[in-house]
């Protein structure tokens, strides 16, 4: 089946290594196979907080990572919301097709409003999911690599695009989520990896601050390593980056650390995760910041005239 595929992040500070094997991976692998949208969500970034800080400077930083990861602006679209108003318009009709309790029970939604850093809930927070729907539906995205945790979001685009074809034809094909190798991998300190949280290992990380990061990694007081993610969560998580770095099962890395305790674990990721960092560092330093920005200002231009387009398609569809 041919696809298109949509797929971003909200530029916020540096990717690490849970949206690389999230999704990351992925988007590396379909560029060569599908038509490829990836979104920088800019507006995105104030539905939980007041301001959208240091953002020019979070965009060129993601964008270095995406270059960095292998994404080739050659077979990507790479855009960013604020510049295709024509995207964003679809947020309204497709508000109209979604009920205030169907936004309600998000659980995504319902995690981000409870790390967020403002005191009540803004109404672009509430209609995150609706919005996500436009960033799909723009470009008739039929796939969306995501973690786990974005799930919802897409049975939220599903939804919305139902219903528009219900109710004034069809426009939208219904697209499907695509789950990576490691859908949801914890951050160092047990909890959910996250770029706000401090507790991930940066794309652009370097050695010395990977290595400072693994060390201050969670584990427990047991000597014998073992893979028991009920029982030994944290100590299983290092041990499941690991395996993703050096293509290995956990198990048996546990099995050659032994008695080797915490030390030995931590010297083990370590080694594991910048031996898979190098050749992306490689490619990072290879592109200028101005290289950057060409590659976004040529996606933006390709992302509108899409949206033009499927704007005109709804907006006839309406009657309008």
């Amino acid at each position: 089946m041919n696809h298109v595929v949509l797929t971003g992040d909200r530029p916020t500070g540096p990717l690490h290594l849970g949206h690389y094997f999230g999704t990351l991976a992925n988007r590396v692998a379909l560029q060569d196979v599908h038509p490829m949208y990836v979104l920088v969500a800019d507006y995105q970034v104030i539905t939980d907080r007041d301001l959208p800080g240091a953002i020019q400077g979070n965009i060129t930083s993601l964008l270095l990572d995406y270059l960095a990861i292998g994404l080739d602006p050659a077979k990507v679209t790479i855009f960013q919301h604020s510049a295709i108003p024509e995207l964003n318009q679809l947020l309204l009709p497709f508000l109209s097709l979604v009920s205030v309790a169907e936004l309600g029970r998000n659980p995504t939604v319902k995690d981000e409003i409870a790390h967020s850093s403002q005191q009540a809930v803004n109404g672009l927070m509430f209609t995150y999911p609706v919005h996500q729907a436009a960033d799909i539906l723009f470009c008739k995205g039929t796939l969306v690599p995501v973690g786990r945790d974005q799930l919802p979001h897409v049975e939220m685009t599903r939804l919305v695009a139902r219903r528009f074809n219900e109710r004034y034809g069809p426009v939208f094909p219904v697209p499907e989520a695509m789950m990576g190798a490691q859908p949801l991998l914890k951050g160092l300190d047990g909890g959910k990896m996250s770029k706000s949280r401090g507790n991930s290992v940066a794309l652009s990380a370097t050695e010395d601050e990977t290595a400072a990061l693994i060390r201050g990694a969670r584990t427990d007081a047991e000597r014998l390593i073992t893979f028991d993610e009920t029982n030994r969560p944290e100590v299983s998580n290092l041990l499941t980056l690991a395996g993703l770095c050096l293509g290995r099962r956990p198990e048996s890395i546990a099995d050659e650390i032994g008695n080797g305790g915490a030390a030995a674990l931590k010297r083990l990721v370590t080694e594991a995760v910048n031996e898979f960092l190098r050749p992306i560092r490689k490619r990072r330093g290879e592109y200028s910041e101005a290289d950057a920005r060409q590659v976004l200002s040529d996606g933006n231009e390709r992302a509108r005239e899409r949206a033009i387009v499927t704007l005109g398609e709804v907006r006839a569809a309406m009657g309008f």
